[in-house]
Order: structure tokens, then C-alpha cells, then sequence
């Protein structure tokens, strides 16, 4: 046998083994024809097919991104939106994956589209906007449902953008910003209004204990007249003893009698006394007292005649 066929022997094998010999990856998966028809599903590893007469498809087991392209849609009240999504999904039968879908990136987007179309056309702006979560949660199970028959499970699904026109825009912020002034002057209110509570709060409390300390001061006043009253009571029934006790024990003098005769006479004028007792060893100098009395009020009565008769004389005249 020459080089030459031994080395296109050689040559062929090395077509056979290449034709014939695949390897998998961990995250693959392959489906092998025969003739044209399906064989067999293949996992990850060393794969040997017969050359020429099998061949093996292999298929990507890892979750995958579909980026749904931008779309105007209509909500429930007539506003035009622009809203697109991204679609994540993995691939869990090979054999559907391979023969019930042609283009699995053209069909899954198709139907994202329309069924966003959908869900969207029975929201209202506002709720479109604010409802993020509940149209992914709904257009994933709209597809997931969908894309069963073609081998594959959509794991999730997420709304990247929804953009009202810009007269809408316009407006929406428009209204934003009259909702914070008017939560601003809310609670600018609202303060003021605790503030003026708090301050009202202060001045009550400050005149109760204003008028506590007053109550307080008047009775510590009152408490020192009394006491004060107390001690004059007591210095006058001392006095009075003293007084009682030199006349009824010893021998008063003229002077003493006469001194207690005048205080009495005082009390007397004063409205403090009605009565007066003195001992009969009193009565010259009484007496004495009397006529000095008698003098004073001749006195009086002789000024009073001669004023009447000045005026007597002498109508005109001003006393």
C-alpha cells in the first residue's frame, strides 16, 4: 500500500471522526435526525453520530432576552402611549423548541406586542402609569401560557418605558407641581397651627403658675397679719394685765389714772369702747379732766357765737 492511499485513508477518517464525533456543553442540549427524521435527544458530553446519515441540532438550555422593539399603543381613554418591554425566557423541551416554532424571536415578539396592546387598551392613563407590576404579572402569564406548545417558559417579563405624549407630560407635570404647594402650604399650616397650640399651651401654663405664686403670696401675707394681729392682741391683753394688776395690787398715782382716762377716751371716740371703769380714787382728778374739757368746749362755743354773728352782720361773707 502506497503513502498516497494511506494518506487518503487517513484523510477520511479524520472527515468520519469530525462528522461523526460532537461534544455538548453543560447548558446544551441536542436533538439528533436520522435521514431526515427524529432520533433521539442528546445531553451534554461526547456525542457519536453516524457521518452523512445523522445529524445533531443543538439547542441553549440558558435563559435568554428578547428586546421587544418600541410601540404606540391606545389606553381606555384615548391618550396615545409609547411602550416597550424585555422579555426573559429559557428553553425547557428541545424537541418543541426545534419543530413547533420557526423564528421563536419573531413569534415571541409579535405576540408581547399584541397582547401589550391589549392589556393596555383596558387601562386608563393614570393606571397604565402606576401599574407597572400588575402588566408584567399579566403579560407573563399571557406568554408563558403562549409559548408552552414551543418548548420554552418566559421566566419574566418587564415594561422598560411608557411615554405619554408631551402635552400630556406637559400637563401631568403641571398638576405634580400644584399638588406639592398645595401639600407645602398643608403642612406650612399645620405648623403654625401647633406652634400657636404650643404657644397658647406656655401662656396658660405660665399664668397658672403665675396666680399659684400670687394665691401663695397673698396667704404668706395673710398667714403675717395674722400672726401680727396675734402678737398686738396678745401685747395689748398683756398690757391690759399689767395695767389691771397695778391698779387692784398696788397704788396707782394721779398720773397713771389720768394717762388710762385719756387712752379710754380715745377708744371711745374711735368707736372701740362704750364703757369705762375707773377706781374711786379718781374723782378729783377726773374732775379736773371734766373742767378741763368744759374749758375747751366754752372755747369752741364762744368761736362758733362769734362767727354767727359776723355772718349775722355780714351776709356776704365767706367763712
Amino acid at each position: 500500500m502506497s503513502i498516497v492511499t494511506l494518506g487518503i485513508i487517513f484523510l477520511v477518517l479524520l472527515i468520519l471522526a469530525f462528522k461523526g464525533i460532537k461534544i455538548l456543553r453543560p447548558y446544551e442540549k441536542g436533538v439528533v435526525e436520522r435521514l431526515g427524521k427524529y432520533q433521539r435527544t442528546v445531553g451534554s458530553g461526547l456525542i457519536v453520530i453516524i457521518p452523512f446519515i445523522e445529524t445533531i441540532r443543538k439547542v441553549d438550555l440558558r435563559e435568554q432576552v428578547v428586546d421587544v422593539p418600541p410601540q404606540e399603543v391606545i389606553t381606555k381613554d384615548n391618550t396615545v402611549v409609547v411602550v416597550d418591554c424585555v422579555i426573559f425566557y429559557e428553553v425547557v423541551d428541545p424537541f418543541n423548541a426545534v419543530y413547533n416554532v420557526v423564528n421563536f424571536y419573531q413569534a415571541i415578539t409579535k405576540l408581547a406586542q399584541t397582547n401589550l396592546r391589549n392589556i393596555i387598551g383596558d387601562l386608563e392613563l393614570d393606571q397604565t402609569l402606576t401599574s407597572r407590576e400588575m402588566i408584567n404579572t399579566q403579560l407573563r402569564e399571557v406568554l408563558d401560557e403562549a409559548t408552552d406548545k414551543w418548548g420554552t417558559k418566559v421566566v419574566r417579563v418587564e415594561i422598560q418605558r411608557i411615554e405619554p405624549p408631551k402635552d400630556i407630560v406637559e400637563a401631568m407635570s403641571k398638576q405634580m407641581k400644584a399638588e406639592r404647594m398645595k401639600r407645602a402650604a398643608i403642612l406650612e399650616a399645620e405648623g403654625y397651627k401647633q406652634s400657636e397650640i404650643k404657644k397658647a399651651e406656655g401662656d396658660k401654663q405660665a399664668a397658672i403658675l403665675e396666680a399659684e405664686g400670687k394665691a401663695e403670696a397673698i396667704k404668706k401675707v395673710a398667714d403675717a397679719d395674722k400672726y401680727q394681729e396675734i402678737a398686738i392682741a396678745e401685747g395689748e391683753a398683756k398690757a391690759i394685765l399689767n395695767v389691771y394688776g397695778a391698779i387692784h395690787e398696788g397704788d396707782p398715782t394721779n398720773d397713771l389714772i389720768a394717762i388710762k382716762y385719756l387712752e379710754s377716751l380715745q377708744k371711745i371716740a374711735n368707736g372701740q369702747a362704750t364703757k369705762l371703769f375707773l377706781p374711786v380714787e379718781a374723782t378729783g382728778i377726773l374732775s379736773s379732766i371734766a373742767g378741763i374739757s368744759e374749758i375747751l368746749n366754752d372755747d369752741k362755743r364762744s368761736k362758733k357765737t362769734t362767727e354767727e354773728d359776723i355772718i349775722a352782720k355780714d351776709p356776704n361773707t365767706v367763712q
